[in-house]
C-alpha cells in the first residue's frame, strides 16, 4: 500500500487550516522543520507544529532538518506527530533516539541526504519504522528529482527485504506524476510530494493521480 504524504512546504502559509483541508485525502501531512543550521532555510519549530497538529485532519509526518536531533527530536513525538524523521547526519546516537521516539508513541524514521550511503545503517534497520531517502538536497521545495539516488532506493529496499523487515521506505524530493513510476519501481512506498500537490488546481485530484500511478508500479 503506497502512502502519499504532501509536504506543506509548498502550501500557502497564510491559510494553513485551509491548506491542510486541501490534502485531507492524503495519508499524512509532511511537515518540514528547518533550523537554518542543518539546512540553509528556516521554517517552523515546536509551537507551530503543535498548532498544526491540533487543526490537521490527517496525522503529521515531521521531517526534522535540524542539528542535534538527539536532543531536539523527542519534543515532536511528545507534541503528537505520528511519525518523526531525524537525519542520520545530525544524530550522535540514532538507535537510542529511535527507541526514545518509539517509546513516546511515534513512528521512528531515519533520513539520509543524497550523498549519505545506506550501507552503514543496514545492520540497524530493525530499529527504525521508516527510512527516508532524500532525492534532492534538503532545504528548499520545488527542486528537480535526482535520478542518481534511484540505486540507493533499490539497495535500501533489497536490504529491508533481505532482513525480512516491515519498514516503510519514504522518498522526498521532486516526486511528481513524471517521477513516481521510477521511485515506486525502485521500491519506495511512501511518497512525499510538495509542489506536485499544492501547485495543482485540485490537490485531491493530484493526490488521487499519484496514488493511481504508484499503484500501477508497486511491487
Amino acid at each position: 500500500m503506497i502512502e502519499i504524504n504532501p509536504s506543506i512546504l509548498s502550501a500557502d502559509f497564510s491559510d494553513l487550516r485551509g491548506e491542510l483541508e486541501r490534502i485531507a485525502t492524503a495519508d499524512m501531512a509532511h511537515i518540514d522543520v528547518m533550523d537554518n543550521h542543518f539546512v540553509p532555510n528556516l521554517t517552523f519549530g515546536p509551537p507551530v507544529v503543535e498548532r498544526i497538529q491540533e487543526i490537521s485532519p490527517i496525522p503529521l509526518d515531521a521531517h526534522l532538518m535540524i542539528d542535534d536531533a538527539d536532543r531536539n527530536a523527542p519534543v515532536y513525538a511528545e507534541i503528537g506527530c505520528a511519525s518523526v524523521t531525524f537525519h542520520a547526519e545530525a544524530a550522535a546516537a540514532p538507535v537510542r533516539l529511535a527507541r526514545e521516539l518509539r517509546r513516546l508513541g511515534a513512528r521512528a524514521s531515519l533520513a539520509l541526504k543524497p550523498a549519505t550511503p545506506i550501507e552503514p545503517y543496514v545492520d540497524l534497520l530493525g530499529e527504525f519504522d521508516q527510512i527516508l531517502i532524500m532525492t534532492v538536497e534538503p532545504g528548499f521545495g520545488g527542486q528537480k528529482f535526482l535520478d542518481v539516488c534511484l540505486p540507493k532506493i533499490r539497495r535500501t529496499r533489497e536490504a529491508i527485504s533481505e532482513a525480512n523487515l516491515e519498514i516503510r521506505l519514504q522518498v522526498d524530493g521532486g516526486v511528481s506524476a513524471s517521477t513516481v513510476e521510477r521511485v515506486v519501481d525502485a521500491g519506495a512506498d511512501v511518497l512525499v510530494a510538495g509542489s506536485a500537490v499544492y501547485g495543482a488546481e485540485d490537490a485531491a485530484a493530484a493526490i488521487a493521480q499519484l496514488r493511481t500511478l504508484a499503484a500501477a508500479h508497486a511491487h
